[in-house]
């Protein structure tokens, strides 16, 4: 729960800086960076961005603790990305 929190924190603190920064129009463009950043991360960490090929030979090669810290960090840096993701999206269609 402290990454769901501390994405929130992240994506408050983009809202308030985008504002800031520029009008309120524009108050998703750092939340939705911080998202999409965060999401990139997820995408590189899970091993999603290989061929098939890739990805048969690293499951093969890599432990089953390797796996489950992998596993791990891709769902902590889903959760720090999500809230600023939904945020960036509700702001743009809802202002």
């Amino acid at each position: 729960m402290k990454y769901l929190l501390t994405g929130t924190i992240l994506s408050v603190i983009g809202v308030l800086l985008s504002t800031f920064l520029w009008s309120f129009n524009q108050a998703y463009v750092i939340p939705g960076g911080i998202g999409m950043l965060f999401l990139l991360g997820t995408m590189v960490t899970s091993g999603s961005m290989v061929s098939g090929d890739r990805m048969r030979a690293n499951f093969s090669t890599e432990s089953a603790d390797d796996r489950k810290i992998r596993n791990r960090t891709t769902f902590r840096l889903a959760l720090l990305g999500l809230p600023s993701l939904f945020t960036a999206i509700l702001i743009y269609y809802l202002f």
